[in-house]
């Protein structure tokens, strides 16, 4: 019974619309059904996924733009120094530890997780400190911690003097592996 009382309402509503829209001249508005809606509803969704989709790819293209420009404001080619850690082979030398002195100054004392020491191990290069340096002679004294031959701890040490000018410096600090000695070798290399 109540839904013949809905049917008689909406029949209603209709025969009003369209006698009104008769009054006025006009024709009456077709109905809405639910199978004309949908694919109305559809188009203005996908646009609106595709308009999205384009914000996103604009905020990620704005987000690389500005992480560009925040390093060279940050870091200037003139006074830029970077150290990278390197691992050639590293069967000798488990790495646990890097800390990286600077004209005396602590800049940076890094944990590595087995995971990155792995990365080393495959070839990859760890960017451990980038900053600014002013021209001039400067020495870097780096700290090697973790276990060498026959699981012993193993602490060493390498130290380089360089000479700052106006490019930026580029400084790894490569591992190696010494069969000679059966140790591992700890060296600096500037690149150029």
């Amino acid at each position: 019974m109540l839904a013949s009382i809905r049917t008689l309402v909406m029949l209603a509503t209709l025969g009003v619309g369209a006698m009104a829209a008769q009054a006025q001249g006009t024709k009456p508005a077709a109905p809405v059904t639910a199978t004309a809606a949908a694919p109305q509803a559809t188009a203005p969704a996908a646009s609106l996924d595709n308009r999205v989709q384009d914000l996103k790819s604009d905020v990620i293209r704005l987000n690389r733009d500005l992480l560009v420009l925040e390093e060279e404001l940050l870091f200037p080619a003139n006074t830029q120094v970077a150290f990278f850690v390197s691992m050639d082979v590293g069967k000798l030398f488990e790495l646990d530890s890097l800390q990286i002195k600077l004209d005396d100054k602590l800049v940076t004392n890094y944990l590595y997780t087995p995971n990155e020491v792995q990365a080393l191990h495959r070839g990859g290069v760890q960017r451990a400190y980038v900053g600014n340096l002013k021209s001039g002679t400067h020495e870097i004294v780096a700290f090697f911690t973790g276990k060498g031959p026959h699981e012993r701890d193993y602490k060493r040490a390498t130290t380089i003097k360089f000479d700052k000018g106006q490019e930026p410096k580029y400084i790894e600090l490569r591992i190696k592996d010494s069969t000679g000695k059966l140790q591992p070798e700890f060296d600096v290399k500037v690149w150029q």
